[in-house]
């Protein structure tokens, strides 16, 4: 495997035989609770004070699947158009999986889910794992399960509904991430995929934001 340039920030840490990482993209709508779902993964809690992702916010997590170390890269999205049509083609480059959300709450960011699987197909190669996530079911849905995995079905993906707020939901939130890990450790061996640490300093990028 390859070492990561050690200059700059700290992308990635120094790889081994036995180290896969993995390059998860998270989409969806502002505001259906992207970095919050990602944050609940990686840092075990709820985001409190999340402020809107401007460009690409990135995390990682290290997973053990059967004596394997497993990296998960987390690069969670703007929402935001203007935005997204900035790092699009960074976004998505190497990417190894795909997660959509959506918030059950509000029918617009489910209606989105089309245009995002659009995009994505346009960058990505069709036989990537790729999966559901309807967020905040905490508060009253607008969106049902039954036409949630509906859509799930239709477009071959597993449809997982949980909320990054709430503390019991965390071990549903972690199976959505190991769910991605045993598809991707299935796959055949690849290189770990390269991150240009300038393109991630770069004022279109921004690994602080977080958007709830």
């Amino acid at each position: 495997m390859e070492n990561a340039p050690q200059t700059g920030k700290k992308i990635m840490k120094q790889t081994s035989n036995q180290e896969r990482i993995f390059k998860v993209i998270v989409v969806g709508d502002s505001n259906v609770g992207k970095t919050s779902l990602t944050y609940r993964f990686c840092e075990g809690k709820f985001l409190d004070s999340p402020e809107a992702t401007i460009g690409v916010d990135f995390r990682s997590k290290v997973l053990w699947i059967d004596d394997e170390k497993i990296t998960l890269q987390l690069w969670d999205t703007a929402g935001q158009e203007r935005f997204r049509k900035t790092m699009v083609r960074h976004y998505y480059r190497n990417a190894n999986a795909v997660v959509f959300v959506y918030d059950v709450t509000n029918s617009a960011s489910f209606d989105s889910l089309k245009k995002w699987i659009i995009e994505v197909d346009l960058h990505c190669p069709p036989d990537i794992p790729r999966i559901l996530v309807g967020n905040k079911c905490d508060d009253s849905p607008m969106i049902n399960t039954h036409d949630a995995q509906t859509f799930a079905d239709h477009h071959n993906m597993p449809l997982f509904e949980t909320s990054a707020r709430l503390d019991s939901e965390y071990d549903n939130v972690e199976s959505i991430f190991l769910t991605l890990a045993h598809k991707l450790k299935n796959q055949k061996p690849f290189f770990a995929p390269k991150i240009d640490l300038n393109e991630m300093n770069d004022p279109s990028t921004n690994k602080s934001g977080c958007c709830s």
